[in-house]
């Protein structure tokens, strides 16, 4: 039987064999942008998401994956943009978000060279800033959430590619996005003791709104997976302790809501992983990703993989691993089959894995690499 790409990442994600592996590269901003011929501004305001990863799956004839996400209506808060051009390549956008219990302010800039972001955030004093922000986040109906948007991506995605409801992010960087000072704000309010019960009642709120939003995309919806990001959330940065003990109960409530609807969960975890690759196969998640070679990561080479595969338990499939930056974009054709090969042997016999890359593959990618990628897969 032939598979088509959508149901061998599915395959995959269940730990079922298909006609081959899944090879999926993490094509994101920059290579659909550069395929559709736009710069980086043209692409985030105007270009469907989804149709811009189902044009380059396409180009490429390879697996893959992406996200569309659902909105829940707030008719509490009310918000004003202002953009403002500073030069023919550089757009800064001003927001001013009205709540009942104050307002709030926030900016980001856009370029044509990158993708955009954040210049200011809207939590700048705790006490006066965090209850407006938990009403804008957490203020609209997560039981009936707008799923038109998302049912239509995924309509018009069809077989391209495995297209995933975005639910949320771990707890962490949900606090940290809405933080002014982003991470290094945010770590400090995590480490002061008096603010414990704070953040922890609000945990207890946010964990309530993810399962409540996964339950609605589960009932309201036919999306097989679903899909749970990363920023600052991983051993990298957070580090495992704090991981385990902020964010990984809201990746297990979201996961045991998902399974009990019997879709499938996919959680995005760059940087090094080694210290909580178990706690993975623990939690049940169906799908990892991007397992990430050093220097950004610490899974290396086939001895590596052999020790990932080990404590996955076969409970959980294992996305990524081809070096993005030394190997797709410095490397040769040579050096990115042999990447491969590290994978399809440390996984032979498993079917839990999809050859991917460690994280975005970048603009400046030689096709003749991905072409390598994509052909050393199909070839086993």
């Amino acid at each position: 039987m032939i598979w088509t790409p959508k149901q061998r990442m599915l395959n995959a994600y269940r730990g079922v064999f298909s006609d081959r592996v899944a090879v999926a590269p993490e094509f994101w901003y920059y290579y659909p942008a550069k395929l559709l011929g736009v710069d980086m501004i043209h692409f985030e305001r105007e270009v469907p998401f989804h149709q811009a990863l189902k044009t380059t799956f396409e180009r490429f004839e390879c697996e893959g994956w992406g996200v569309a996400g659902v909105g829940a209506p707030n008719d509490q808060v009310e918000w004003k943009s202002q953009d403002k051009w500073l030069d023919e390549d550089t757009l800064e956008v001003r927001t001013t978000i009205t709540t009942p219990l104050g307002e709030l302010t926030s900016a980001r800039r856009l370029s044509r060279d990158e993708p955009s972001w954040t210049l200011e955030s809207p939590v700048k004093d705790l006490a006066r800033d965090l209850p407006a922000w938990e009403l804008v986040a957490l203020g609209g109906d997560p039981d009936h959430p707008d799923v038109s948007g998302l049912v239509k991506a995924w309509n018009e995605v069809g077989d391209a590619y495995l297209l995933e409801a975005w639910l949320c992010v771990p707890f962490f960087d949900f606090y940290g996005g809405g933080r002014h000072g982003g991470f290094n704000a945010a770590v400090y309010d995590f480490l002061d003791p008096d603010l414990q019960p704070t953040l922890e009642c609000l945990r207890e709120r946010y964990t309530d709104h993810v399962v409540r939003t996964a339950r609605a995309i589960c009932t309201q919806t036919p999306v097989e997976s679903l899909c749970i990001g990363c920023t600052w959330s991983n051993n990298s940065l957070l580090g495992p302790r704090l991981w385990r003990q902020w964010d990984k109960p809201v990746i297990k409530a979201a996961a045991d809501e998902v399974h009990r609807h019997g879709r499938l969960l996919h959680v995005h975890f760059h940087g090094r992983c080694m210290e909580t690759v178990a706690d993975f196969a623990e939690l049940g998640i169906d799908c990892v990703c991007p397992f990430e070679r050093p220097p950004g990561g610490d899974v290396a080479g086939l001895d590596g993989l052999k020790q990932v595969a080990k404590l996955l338990k076969g409970r959980t499939t294992m996305n990524g691993n081809v070096h993005t930056v030394e190997t797709l974009i410095r490397g040769t054709p040579d050096d990115v089959r042999r990447e491969v090969r590290e994978i399809l042997e440390a996984f032979r016999g498993n079917p839990r894995v999809i050859v991917g890359t460690g994280d975005q593959v970048g603009r400046e990618t030689p096709e003749a690499n991905l072409h390598a990628m994509i052909a050393a897969v199909r070839r086993g």
